[in-house]
């Protein structure tokens, strides 16, 4: 895989544009994931290691964070409001992000996750929200997370506060930037070591990674195909939204004509009743990988992409001679509140 010339140190100028701060340990690492591959018979795994980001246990909504947290501090606010579930790992990084640059972090938190274990609201990245001196406001699972969040800063606004308002995951315009950058990282990794692959594969639930993702290979590299692995159990609506995220990216880019609807590929089957609930092959995939590689992947997203790309192998998706990327998106703290899913 290698961009076709001069084209990524365009890709790398229009990104050096816009505003981004460093959050994040990058380049992140690609590995080879050897006995899980011979253990499906092939395709060749890589893992991109995005769980190794750095910014409080690290995943992949730091890129996102690197241009978020720009435009923020560049408007001159100082508070950061952000929302998600109770075990979201945007927002246990958010509250990171914010403690590091000196920012208030408000946190709105629904519960719409089913799921009744005693730790559920207590430990892995609720913990750790609050360790980092954010607030958090939880709601329950009906809440309209939008009308919170702007409740809420209109409150702050009230009192002299400079909120900065930031959606679920991260995803929007702005934060799929990342996830160009990320490609535009990749690239570069893969020529280097001389891979050509067949895919990148990832977890996919509010569309921010996919949509830069699948922008900046359409880009630079037109023929891996970037299949995100529904954890939403919505798939339809959820690439709708990374459509029209990964068109508001190539706009912003000023990248020639229109971006190619067509490069969005959603593969559903895999979240389970519901978001967050645990499924019996996301355990498998899960034990499967702590087993062969000492690679851990979290219950909701990871666990649930690595089942997807088994069973895409397993359907003969892939050809044994190719090379699939396995994009680690991170969530490890949550598999301390889902211990037992995992154990039972």
């Amino acid at each position: 895989m290698r961009p076709a010339a001069g084209l990524g140190e365009d890709m790398q100028d229009r990104l050096a544009a816009q505003p981004r701060i460093t959050l994040a340990h990058l380049p992140t690492p690609l590995e080879r994931l050897e006995r899980l591959s011979a253990a499906l018979g092939g395709p060749k795994i890589l893992v991109k290691r995005d769980d190794c980001t750095g910014l409080g246990l690290g995943g992949n909504k730091t890129r996102k964070l690197e241009f978020l947290m720009a435009q923020a501090r560049g408007q001159g606010a100082d508070t950061v409001i952000t929302t998600g579930g109770i075990q979201s790992n945007h927002v246990r990084q958010t509250a990171a992000a914010a403690a590091r640059l000196g920012l208030a972090c408000e946190l709105v938190l629904t519960r719409v996750v089913p799921w009744g274990a005693p730790d559920y609201e207590l430990s892995g990245n609720i913990q750790l929200d609050r360790l980092f001196g954010a607030n958090v406001h939880l709601h329950d699972g009906g809440t309209d997370r939008v009308a919170a969040m702007e409740s809420l800063a209109e409150s702050l606004r009230r009192t002299g506060r400079k909120p900065y308002l930031i959606p679920t995951g991260g995803s929007n315009a702005v934060g799929a930037l990342g996830y160009v950058a990320a490609a535009i990282e990749l690239a570069s990794q893969l020529a280097e070591a001389g891979e050509t692959v067949a895919a990148v594969v990832h977890a996919c639930s509010s569309g921010g990674t996919q949509a830069g993702l699948t922008a900046g290979l359409a880009a630079l590299a037109p023929d891996v195909r970037v299949i995100g692995i529904d954890v939403d159990a919505n798939p339809d609506a959820v690439a709708a939204e990374v459509r029209r995220l990964a068109g508001e990216v190539w706009s912003q880019l000023a990248l020639p004509g229109s971006f190619p609807d067509a490069k969005v590929i959603l593969q559903p089957g895999h979240a389970g009743a519901a978001y967050g609930l645990p499924t019996d092959e996301m355990r498998e995939a899960v034990l499967r990988t702590a087993r062969l590689e000492g690679l851990l992947l979290d219950p909701v997203y990871s666990g649930k992409a690595m089942a997807g790309l088994i069973g895409l192998i397993q359907a003969g998706g892939f050809g044994a001679d190719e090379t699939v990327v396995f994009l680690h998106t991170g969530g490890m703290p949550a598999l301390f509140p889902y211990r037992e899913a995992l154990e039972n």
